[in-house]
């Protein structure tokens, strides 16, 4: 080493050492699953007397700005000698300008572009795949009635066999699975076929990058990186949408590669018809392919990612992967719009508790997670769960409190009982008493009766569901 490298290795040690001081006490005070979430996958940068903590994502960037930094702060300058700034940024923040050396022909940043080495193993290729996640694969992906035709779609393109449409776009609501499938084609398809060349990003990424290109006049060199793909993923393509020189270089670059035999996979939060914004040309060529809906996950689904997640969270923390019945089933019908939401929440519990999940009542996981509940569903009350259940059954709201007990009033009132023990944080007795003055073991029942019969009966279990979102606008 040269007296140079070594002055720059002793300058960057410190800063090193600092970060791993302030992640220790950070993973102890957060917890494993908390810090793995947002700070784990988090790096140092140093240039100079600038010391930066680059966060994987711009969402893991704000949860860190809004969750942690005043802390991390006090860390720092407790172990800093030096008492340098400390800042905070995400990879895009970072990595979105494109790097040019010498007279080598340009190209696009490297963040979103994955090429690899037949043998090289995953772990010396980081630094080349930035823009995918290990954890999302085809293993790890959940599928059910709500996301197996995707899926079956998803293993086949990845598996590059022949007859496949093209392009095919992934659609559905936020927290799903989307982008958890596209990275999943990108690492079976980079494993099937090593040199075969694989390009994945974000629209946004698409849209930073070719405004670069525009002003630094390297167009030509954003259009080759692309259009040299055998596999071309773009996550959330309904991004583009308005952008129109955006939208003119994507639908030449799908035209490029489609008539070319080469295959593009995208993703957006609707249906290709739906995206009345996005220029007509190219929302026909989306149109034009295999348009793959995923539906919101049942709760069989749902129940299925909970015990999925569980045992990934047990393997990190080193405990049984086993929590209660009803716990699971608190976070599966209280957690319906998001499954990113939905892991969230197994998260917290688990942070909070660690190895001792197993042990942890529905009274306690209701309490840890009545923060993280969103204000319109705080305000739902007992009163406005009785008048949606009496409407959703064509009943009136003094029937659910009434004393009748035919079935077609009983089963109802069961019901409104169940929702106002998952939505609301009534106590049994309380809610006993907003329906006509019961017992609390009446209300007990209700909830047991109505857990069980949505494992059989599909017809209560979709009025169910229905009546959760309903509720929670």
């Amino acid at each position: 080493m040269t007296s140079g490298g070594a002055a720059s290795a002793m300058a960057n040690a410190p800063a090193l050492a600092v970060w791993g001081k302030t992640c220790l006490v950070l993973k102890r005070e957060l917890g494993d699953a908390t810090f793995g979430s947002w700070l784990g996958q988090a790096a140092l940068r140093e240039s100079g007397d600038e010391v930066c903590v680059v966060a994987a994502t711009g969402v893991a960037r704000d949860w860190i700005r809004n969750n942690a930094w005043r802390r991390i702060g006090e860390l720092w300058a407790q172990n800093d000698p030096l008492g340098r700034r400390l800042d905070l940024k995400s990879r895009l923040d970072v990595d979105s300008r494109p790097t040019f050396a010498g007279n080598a022909t340009p190209r696009v940043p490297e963040v979103f572009e994955v090429e690899v080495e037949a043998a090289a193993p995953v772990a010396a290729r980081q630094g080349r795949l930035q823009g995918l996640q290990e954890r999302y694969s085809f293993d790890s992906f959940v599928s059910g009635p709500a996301n197996e035709f995707a899926f079956a779609v998803a293993r086949r393109v990845a598996s590059w066999a022949d007859g496949h449409f093209n392009p095919v776009v992934l659609h559905g609501p936020y927290g799903f699975g989307k982008t958890h499938l596209l990275n999943a084609m990108a690492w079976e398809a980079m494993r099937t076929q090593p040199d075969k060349r694989v390009v994945y990003l974000s629209a946004e990424r698409f849209t930073s990058t070719f405004v670069k290109a525009l002003q630094d006049k390297q167009t030509q060199a954003f259009k080759e990186d692309l259009r040299n793909a055998d596999l071309l993923l773009i996550d959330d393509v309904h991004f583009v949408a308005g952008k129109t020189q955006t939208q003119e270089e994507l639908f030449h670059t799908l035209i490029a590669l489609v008539e070319d035999g080469r295959r593009v996979v995208l993703t957006a939060d609707r249906s290709p018809t739906e995206l009345s914004e996005m220029e007509p040309r190219l929302r026909s060529h989306l149109q034009a392919g295999l348009v793959c809906g995923i539906e919101p996950a049942d709760r069989t689904l749902r129940l299925g990612i909970l015990e999925r997640k569980l045992l990934t969270l047990a393997q990190q923390g080193g405990f049984h992967p086993a929590a209660r019945t009803e716990v699971l089933q608190f976070l599966a019908d209280r957690f319906t719009d998001s499954v990113r939401e939905l892991e969230g929440a197994l998260n917290t519990l688990v942070a909070r508790v660690g190895g001792d999940i197993a042990r942890l009542t529905l009274d306690e996981s209701q309490a840890i997670l009545r923060p993280h509940l969103s204000v319109s569903e705080r305000k739902v009350t007992v009163d406005t769960i009785q008048k949606t259940v009496a409407e959703h059954y064509a009943l009136k709201q003094s029937d659910l409190i009434s004393e009748r007990r035919a079935r077609a009033i009983a089963r109802p009132r069961q019901v409104a009982m169940w929702l106002a023990k998952q939505i609301t944080t009534r106590s049994l007795p309380d809610i006993g008493r907003r329906f006509g003055g019961r017992d609390h073991t009446t209300v007990l029942h209700a909830v047991r009766r109505i857990e069980a019969l949505k494992a059989d009966d599909p017809v209560l279990a979709r009025d169910v569901d229905l009546l959760l979102r309903k509720l929670r606008g």
